[in-house]
């Protein structure tokens, strides 16, 4: 998706929609988080060009969205989470379930969610995976704040930062938001190998969600 239209029609509304639906709903795993948070920190500076936004607007847009849509994404997952992995025919959410697996079980479920935060897919998928698996709610509501903020205020910074630095920044914004996507892609690329092999070796830790 092109995030600079989405911002110049929706501003911070169009932010809190995206992230929320993203972070909260299973089929929001396809939108551009990463990017309109980088997207929407360059138009908030002079030199973003479009429908200047206010920074700290988009930030308190993009830490509600980001945070409400994660609770919310794990109340449904504790309520229906398994049903709704059950009917879906969709490989990515599927390909997400085995990728956030594999943070939960290696790195705890504190870490796990804070670095999912970082992850197109699993950080959709991850929300109702914890409520499925019942981490506790104090546990996620404490972690998914901290990784949520670090998320969000980190991607807005640094696309408000690059915006106030260079002139005219608007020209580069796709070759910008490209490299964005790209780097936060990779730990994704670097899996899916992975993944494959366990499918392939009957692991199907997909199939337990789904029984």
């Amino acid at each position: 998706m092109d995030t600079a239209p989405l911002l110049t029609a929706f501003g911070t509304a169009g932010v809190f929609l995206v992230l929320f639906a993203e972070t909260g709903l299973l089929a929001g795993f396809f939108l551009p988080g990463d990017s309109l948070l980088f997207a929407a920190g360059l138009l908030c500076t002079a030199s973003g060009g479009g429908a200047r936004l206010s920074l700290p607007g988009v930030l308190l847009a993009a830490a509600a969205g980001a945070l409400l849509g994660a609770q919310s994404g794990c109340l449904i997952g504790r309520r229906a989470g398994r049903a709704l992995l059950a009917r879906t025919r969709s490989r990515h959410l599927s390909a997400g379930v085995l990728r956030a697996q594999g943070p939960l079980a290696r790195y705890g479920h504190g870490k796990a969610i804070v670095v999912a935060r970082f992850i197109p897919v699993v950080r959709t998928v991850l929300n109702p995976l914890a409520g499925m698996v019942r981490v506790p709610a104090r546990t996620f509501a404490v972690w998914q704040v901290a990784g949520g903020l670090v998320w969000t205020v980190a991607l807005v910074l640094g696309g408000y930062a690059l915006g106030a630095s260079i002139p005219n920044v608007d020209r580069y914004l796709l070759p910008m938001v490209g490299a964005i996507v790209v780097l936060f892609l990779l730990p994704v690329a670097l899996e899916l190998p992975r993944s494959r092999r366990r499918t392939r070796a009957g692991a199907g830790p997909s199939r337990e969600l789904t029984a």
